[in-house]
């Protein structure tokens, strides 16, 4: 009786990062957890390298430099090609090599993923064009006042079209990695992977929920005394009509007003508080739901959770979740 050889395994899914000065530690640290070596309790599928365009010492966001030794060419031979950030002040230049060999490696078949402000790089390709895209919500505005063909979502925590992936900011990038993985692999062995980094394969809601609590900034003294008396009174319904006769001006005045001097509506402006009251409340207090839903003027748990989840995408008690158990993770650390 012949025996057959076993099969052959097959070759591992080549991830090449291409790092750019000053690079954040942070993203790259998600993907090298993610794509790395995890040791004997996970079975090595990927490679991990890093590459740069000028080889050498380069900058870290972290004060020091890490040595790279690989250049443009390493992504010849990648089948992933990761873009872990893009630290640099807007309006700056993208490197048109970096950008170009971004190009030749998606049209040789490679998967090109952008993490974070990474998205800037694949949006000066022009592999976004077009097409949905995800970064860090501070950066989201820049992102598609520059490159206008990109459908920038500032919601999400990332956007996966399968040649290309984005994801928001920061931990958004680890989410994205291991979804790939997840889609690469198999959802039981991205689980492996989550759990070796002690965090979920997935999380709930949107980036938007880890956005700055708004503020109104300065204001002409027209809008100044109107918006400090709705201040006042979150709990109370206040009508279009009811701010203008406060204002002593027509409603399509005081609509104008707003949109000149603020960039949105009255009605959309009293949501916005509204929400970012609903926010402090759920991070600061065990109310119900319910009670919150009157102290915010939102009449009940039923319309909170409905306006709540249009705004960031998740539920009161996601959210109220969410953040409790990063206070209960910095606690520990204290200890």
């Amino acid at each position: 009786m012949t025996l057959s050889p076993p099969p052959e395994s097959p070759a591992p899914h080549r991830v090449v990062a291409l790092l750019q000065p000053p690079q954040s530690t942070f993203l790259l640290a998600c993907a090298t957890e993610v794509f790395g070596d995890h040791g004997p309790a996970v079975p090595a599928r990927y490679t991990f390298e890093v590459c740069a365009e000028r080889p050498g010492p380069l900058r870290t966001q972290g004060g020091y430099d890490l040595l790279v030794t690989a250049g443009l060419d390493a992504l010849e031979r990648a089948d992933t090609v990761l873009v872990p950030g893009w630290q640099q002040p807007a309006g700056t230049e993208v490197p048109p090599a970096a950008v170009e060999a971004l190009r030749r490696a998606h049209r040789r078949g490679a998967r090109v993923v952008g993490l974070c402000s990474g998205a800037f790089l694949l949006a000066a390709a022009g592999l976004l064009d077009g097409r949905r895209a995800a970064t860090h919500w501070a950066r989201a505005a820049e992102l598609a006042a520059r490159f206008p063909a990109v459908r920038v979502d500032p919601a999400v925590l990332y956007v996966d079209l399968g040649d290309v992936a984005t994801s928001a900011g920061s931990a958004a990038g680890a989410d994205l990695c291991l979804h790939l993985v997840s889609a690469d692999q198999g959802a039981a062995y991205a689980m492996r992977i989550a759990r070796q980094m002690v965090m979920p394969p997935h999380r709930e809601g949107c980036q938007l929920q880890y956005a700055e609590l708004p503020t109104s900034g300065p204001v002409a003294d027209s809008l100044a005394p109107l918006l400090e008396w709705l201040a006042g009174r979150l709990d109370q319904p206040v009508s279009v009509a009811e701010m203008a006769l406060r204002s002593q001006v027509s409603a399509r005045t005081l609509t104008r007003r707003f949109t000149e001097q603020l960039g949105i509506s009255p009605g959309r402006w009293l949501l916005d508080r509204r929400i970012a009251a609903t926010r402090a409340l759920l991070e600061e207090t065990d109310l119900p739901v319910e009670t919150i839903a009157h102290r915010v003027g939102l009449s009940s748990a039923v319309n909170l959770r409905r306006r709540f989840h249009e705004a960031l995408r998740t539920t009161p008690a996601a959210y109220r979740r969410a953040f409790r158990a990063g206070e209960a993770g910095q606690a520990r650390q204290a200890g």
